[in-house]
């Protein structure tokens, strides 16, 4: 089993920090973290939609607050987890040498799902990400445990 996580995304307020919430629900022994490609939103806490989006679910995003991706997270954690094709593409741009990690798509699980999770801060849809974030989870949880 995976004892360490890391949900990518790009700004780490809407898709990476749901997977998180949703994995550490599904894997209560792991460790599991979140991070951003990109540094807009460091600090910062999920976007206020993606949090009622989940709280409808019962999921509480309130006390995540974003970072960014660090080389040591590759050797931090076992797997780390992208969202889209972009968010992988970057990670591999600035994997080290070294890497320990293993890098997949977060809906790779999912046999019937598109590739990538949309981006709900542009899409708008906070429910459909959240349902195929949730899916994804369930779906980890289950080869992982």
């Amino acid at each position: 089993m995976a004892k360490s996580i890391l949900c990518v995304c790009l700004g780490n307020i809407c898709r990476s920090p749901t997977g998180e919430a949703l994995l550490r629900a599904a894997l209560p022994d792991a460790h599991i973290d979140s991070a951003g490609t990109a540094g807009w939103h460091v600090g910062k806490p999920p976007y206020g939609p993606m949090q009622a989006a989940a709280r409808a679910r019962g999921y509480d995003l309130s006390t995540l607050r974003a970072r960014q991706v660090t080389a040591d997270d590759f050797h931090r954690f076992d797997l780390i987890l992208a969202m889209d094709s972009s968010n992988l593409e970057d990670l591999q741009a600035i994997r080290p040498a070294d890497a320990t990690a293993e890098l997949s798509l977060y809906l790779s699980m999912l046999d019937d799902a598109p590739t990538d999770v949309p981006d709900p801060y542009y899409t708008r849809d906070f429910d459909g990400a959240l349902i195929l974030i949730e899916r994804a989870a369930l779906a980890w949880a289950a080869k992982l445990a």
